[in-house]
């Protein structure tokens, strides 16, 4: 019997009056397996006027009270990881160890937000004039949105509302639809913590929501992570409402692996970074570049056989590498990717289109997919795909591959395989990509630094958690102050433009 997903808003579970709902699948199975109610702009009305009531009390509450929460829902979060990573797995199909180190990576950023007393400290000068004193003070921006994809759906929430909610603003959650279980258990687990009534409210939906959001006068900023041609839609609109916004979207993550390169170490971290979580990540490597003709040569001779031996089944099973996708839907479009590559002329070293896994014919599934001699022209290349579709093109020179990434639309993330630290440092200072690994397949920064990309890979001049967290979800007030003494007497109205002598 399929399972009903509700919303939550004002600290307890809520039906919704929106009357529409949307099936949540297995994707091993292909079986559905709950039922996701889909917020109307009324629903959406009731959480944001429940956070406009709760936040003065929250906005008044001192930073080490928010911090003390924040610190027991990390220790809920660590009571209830084999529960929240399951809730992942079975709905979004990543194996569970990648559930459970999607959670690991969220829980940094609870463990960074708990630091809020001294993330928001002020800066003061004495004396900017004479008895004149100034000091500059973050404060908190008001009722907050996220929006966030299918394939983060515990860490990527967590990228956001753990600053917000330190910083002092309450949150809304707009999850994605397809996988929307884990945002119900965070918004319990928040509560239990000791979180007050609507300071933090998880509303299910579709785009009806998101415009609703979008549109609220109530919400002051609006955080994304998805598309790109979706993250210019929601950072166009908020900014024609007036919200602060930033909207992270897509990727075409490439990794240079220069002649010098230790090859298995670069193989096994390729192996990971194309095919880990089925692709379905916005730091996959998607395009590998080796230099060189016999680079690319050595790089295929270890390259084929490991694709081909990938351990492809449900992610409950312990041995299982890659799971299915997240959908049929998407594991169509997957496919299309696949046949259009192969029509446009690239070599398809390994075919994932025909895999299938007996009981589990009905899955969502397609095996790892490896294209050789891909070139700039292809869509497989231009393209997100978010799939498990890995492609090689072969560049003559470090310039080549260079050009490559700086001439791409996206600019997410980047790695380079090499033991020359003169090339390295060149790569690491002129790439014109926001995250850049050395040696390193999926530099993804820790909590304490901030995420995000360049180019149509972001849209907003912030990036998300670390201190850029802090910034994008605070608003600077700066008070400068003089107060009178037995000394000071009036010289009369001024009217030049105050100077501090």
């Amino acid at each position: 019997m399929a399972s009903w997903i509700p919303h939550f808003i004002d600290g307890t579970t809520f039906e919704g009056r929106g009357g529409r709902s949307a099936p949540v699948y297995n994707p091993a199975t292909g079986a559905q397996s709950g039922e996701v109610a889909l917020a109307s702009a009324g629903d959406v009305d009731a959480a944001v006027q429940a956070a406009l009531s709760a936040f003065p009390a929250w906005a008044a509450t001192p930073p080490l009270r928010r911090a003390r929460i924040l610190n027991k829902f990390l220790s809920l979060l660590e009571r209830d990881a084999d529960r929240i990573a399951a809730a992942i797995t079975a709905e979004h199909g990543k194996v569970l160890s990648d559930a459970k180190g999607e959670l690991t990576r969220g829980m940094e950023v609870v463990e960074f937000a708990t630091g809020a007393p001294q993330l928001l400290k002020g800066e003061i000068t004495e004396n900017v004039g004479s008895r004149i004193d100034s000091h500059a003070l973050r404060q908190p921006l008001g009722v907050v949105a996220g929006i966030t994809p299918f394939n983060f759906p515990a860490m990527v929430p967590m990228w956001m509302f753990p600053v917000a909610l330190a910083c002092g603003n309450c949150f809304i959650l707009k999850p994605s639809e397809r996988d929307p279980s884990a945002s119900l258990i965070i918004a319990e687990l928040l509560a239990e913590a000791g979180l007050p009534a609507g300071v933090f409210s998880v509303v299910q939906g579709d785009k009806v929501a998101v415009d609703a959001l979008l549109q609220h006068p109530g919400i002051s900023a609006i955080s994304f992570v998805g598309s790109t041609p979706i993250a210019r839609y929601i950072y166009e609109t908020a900014a024609r409402t007036g919200k602060r916004c930033q909207a992270l979207g897509g990727a075409k993550n490439h990794m240079v692996i220069l002649p010098d390169a230790d090859m298995d170490l670069a193989v096994d971290a390729l192996m990971g970074a194309a095919y880990g979580s089925a692709g379905e990540r916005c730091m996959a490597i998607s395009v590998a570049v080796p230099v060189g003709q016999g680079t690319a040569e050595a790089l295929m001779a270890k390259l084929e056989p490991k694709v081909r031996a990938l351990k492809i089944g449900p992610g409950t099973e312990a041995e299982a590498e890659m799971g299915p996708l997240v959908t049929r839907q998407h594991r169509d479009k997957v496919l299309g990717y696949i046949d259009a590559g192969l029509a446009e002329g690239a070599k398809l070293v390994v075919d994932g289109r025909d895999f299938r896994m007996q009981g589990y014919e009905d899955g969502f599934f397609v095996g790892g997919t490896l294209f050789d001699h891909v070139t700039p022209a292809m869509s497989i290349y231009r393209e997100e795909i978010f799939g498990p579709v890995l492609s090689v093109v072969r560049a003559d020179d470090y310039a080549t591959a260079t050009r490559l990434i700086n001439e791409h639309e996206f600019g997410n993330g980047t790695s380079i395989f090499t033991r020359d630290g003169e090339a390295a440092r060149e790569f690491a200072h002129g790439i014109q990509v926001g995250m850049v690994g050395i040696n390193v397949p999926i530099p993804v920064p820790m909590a304490f630094h901030s995420f995000g990309g360049w180019k149509a890979s972001l849209f907003g001049d912030h990036h998300m958690h670390g201190p850029e967290g802090v910034r994008f979800y605070t608003r600077l007030k700066t008070i400068t102050t003089r107060w009178p003494t037995g000394g000071l007497r009036s010289a009369g109205a001024d009217f030049v433009m105050p100077t501090m002598r």
